[in-house]
């Protein structure tokens, strides 16, 4: 759920940034590859998962990068303006 909308995360084989984009919900991002960090957002509740590895980019305490990673349950985010 993100911003009180819940998206479904149905093609394993996309990030969890094109996932967000295919449902309209906007997020700033440059490189999609998690050297930037400029898609970061608040991770709420829930987990997931960096299948190439954790992200170079520095990412704070319930943060993280959707360009590079992926949903193991069900999760609940805050992205801001």
């Amino acid at each position: 759920m993100v911003q009180g909308k819940v998206v479904p995360f149905e093609n394993n084989e996309e990030t969890l940034l094109d996932c967000l984009e295919s449902a309209d919900i906007e997020v700033h991002y440059h490189c999609r590859d998690g050297f930037c960090g400029a898609c970061r957002v608040t991770l709420v509740e829930g987990e997931i998962n960096y299948p190439q590895g954790e992200p170079l980019a520095f990412v704070g305490e319930n943060e993280i990068l959707p360009c590079c990673c992926i949903p193991v349950t069900d999760i609940t985010l805050v992205i801001d303006d």
